[in-house]
């Protein structure tokens, strides 16, 4: 069973930064695929960013160009760094990785963003 573990979230004000960490563990084969996701009061959850095992990246447009997604595969980590943050940013931020066939989440940490 993988764990995941997140941390980094909290409250900033308009135009401030925060990072992400998630970090993976007991996984007994190599993680494909780490990612991030969002849900807003109300609204689904979706897509912020992805990075694959070999590097490649994917953004959803409304980070593209403030954010930045890195992981470090010998730790079983990763990281979104987000810049910019505007109070439509305000979510729970969810941990997601691929292990094989199998997706697994973290419990999330809260992004609140004041104006």
């Amino acid at each position: 069973q993988v764990q995941l573990e997140e941390s980094g979230g909290g409250l900033v004000q308009a135009g401030g930064s925060l990072r992400l960490t998630c970090a993976a563990s007991g996984s007994r084969f190599s993680i494909d695929r780490m990612g991030w996701y969002r849900q807003a009061p109300g609204k689904q959850r979706e897509l912020v960013a992805t990075i694959t095992n070999g590097g490649s990246t994917t953004y959803a447009n409304f980070v593209k160009g403030r954010s930045t997604i890195s992981r470090d595969s010998a730790k079983n980590t990763v990281y979104l760094q987000m810049n910019s943050l505007q109070p439509e940013d305000t979510a729970v931020y969810y941990c997601n990785v691929q292990v094989l066939y199998f997706n697994y989440w973290g419990q999330g940490t809260q992004v609140t963003v004041s104006s």
